[in-house]
Parts: C-alpha cells; structure tokens; sequence
C-alpha cells in the first residue's frame, strides 16, 4: 500500500469519528504531503467540503498558487463529478483513488467528467488503491448508520 493511501485511509477514518463520510484526501507534490484532509460538510456545514475540495483548496494557499501542476492526489474513493471538475481545474496530474463509487461517482463512472468533450484538463487516472479497505470504511460506516 503506498504511503500517500495510508495517509488519504487515516484521513477518512478520523472524517468517520467526526461522523462525517469517511473519505480522505492527500495532496503530493515532488514527494510530500502538501496537506492533507478528511470530508468536512457536517462540521463546516459546507455541502462542497469534500475532503478533495478542502485539500485542494488548501494546497493552492500553501502553494500560493491555483495551478497545482505536478501534484498528486489521492483520495479513497472515486471523486464525485464536483470534484472531479475541481481537480481537473486545478491542473492536477495524476489523481489515484480506491473504492469506485458507482451511484455517486464522477471519474470511471457516472458522468465520466474527464471523457467529456468540455472537459479542458485529464488527470492521469489510477483507480483501485486500497479499494477493499476504503470499500469497508464505507460500507462499515453507513451500516452502522442504517442501525442508528
């Protein structure tokens, strides 16, 4: 398991103890971590807080810039289509994800933002990374949810 997934795993479980989605994100650039972060949108009551949004957002202020070129993002679960439109604006290289979300999904699935025409940035697309394990957060998560 690579480090930066490790990372994006540990982000989403403490998203999980906020009762927040468990989904996290980690920005890399050249090697390290530019910041890192969980799902916020209860906590901030922000419907974008996405762990990807936040992570993006964040980074270009460390960055100080809104082009994140030559970034890595990795997130446990395949970005919705709002995320999936930010990385791409942001310039993002490559984005790596685990668990593919096939009703909410924005990448392989769904709207398939980055094989759209008016799509104007592709990212380098890994998908499967650690997906059982961030498949599991999920599904754990909204399971004990339904028993609530």
């Amino acid at each position: 398991m690579s480090l930066f997934m490790e990372r994006a795993l540990k982000e989403a479980k403490l998203a999980a103890k906020r009762g927040e989605v468990p989904v996290g994100a980690v920005l890399v650039k050249n090697g390290k971590i530019i910041f890192a972060d969980g799902n916020r949108t209860l906590e901030l009551k922000d419907p974008t807080a996405h762990a990807e949004i936040l992570v993006i957002r964040q980074a270009a202020q460390i960055l100080e810039n809104e082009r994140l070129t030559d970034c890595d993002l990795y997130v446990t679960l395949e970005p919705c289509p709002m995320c999936a439109a930010a990385i791409s604006f942001a310039r993002i290289k490559r984005l790596y994800f685990g668990a593919s979300d096939v009703k909410s999904g924005g990448v392989e699935n769904g709207v398939n933002f980055y094989n759209n025409k008016t799509c104007h940035h592709a990212p380098e697309v890994y998908s499967g990374l650690s997906d059982v394990e961030a498949g599991k957060l999920l599904s754990d998560f909204f399971k004990q949810k339904r028993s609530e």
